[in-house]
């Protein structure tokens, strides 16, 4: 009996240490793999940051050649061309944070819907949310006003559908009370119509409004 319980104490602590050494393998691809992700964001924002630096550099270069040559025959023309360069330069620049911004949301919500852990993916969201609307206030000289609110009206419907999802998951962790059974059916329609519907149709109106600007 004694030399039973000894194998069979073998046997357990075997199967415990490769379940251990499994589990820490996961943890350290994870945490590699949530390290990756953050760095392209970071490098993305790096990106974006300079591409902007560039156009205030070139903003004040078309400023000084005016003023140099103010009676240039072609400097109507010339000014026009400036000014829709700054302008592509600036959709250029909040585009790809709008679709990022879009992107991870998403990510996030259907996290959140699916039950799954959603912590890292909420924090994406949250600072993909503040670098758009960091980079439109840095921008927005060089924008038309209506790309201007349509961008506005975008970002703020992301984070309205951001705050409803996280107000989903305190929820869910309250689940005996009926009160809170239908407080989170009023916030998961909240954010799937700002989200699926809302925010579906200012993306639309956004890419329509910036091809009118770009192509005229």
């Amino acid at each position: 009996m004694e030399m039973d319980y000894f194998f069979d104490f073998l046997a357990t602590t075997h199967l415990i240490f490769f379940v251990a050494i499994a589990a820490l393998i996961l943890a350290i691809i994870a945490v590699f793999s949530g390290a990756a992700a953050r760095r392209k964001v970071l490098e993305q924002s790096d990106t974006v940051k300079k591409r902007v630096d560039s156009m205030w550099h070139d903003m004040d270069e078309i400023r000084v050649s005016q003023f140099n040559s103010p009676g240039a025959p072609d400097a109507g023309n010339s000014i026009a061309g400036e000014q829709f360069s700054a302008e592509k330069a600036a959709y250029e620049a909040i585009w790809p944070l709008v679709w990022l911004l879009h992107d991870k949301l998403g990510m996030f919500l259907r996290s959140v819907e699916s039950d799954e852990p959603a912590g890292e993916l909420r924090l994406e969201a949250r600072r993909a949310a503040l670098e758009a609307r960091s980079t439109l206030n840095r921008v927005r000289p060089f924008c038309h006003a209506e790309i201007d609110e349509l961008i506005t009206q975008l970002i703020d419907n992301h984070i309205k559908a951001h705050l409803a999802a996280c107000h989903f998951m305190d929820l869910r962790k309250d689940s005996l009370s009926s009160n809170t059974s239908h407080e989170r059916d009023v916030q998961r329609e909240k954010f799937h119509t700002l989200y699926e519907g809302q925010s579906r149709e200012l993306l639309n109106q956004l890419v329509g409004a910036i091809r009118r600007r770009m192509l005229r």
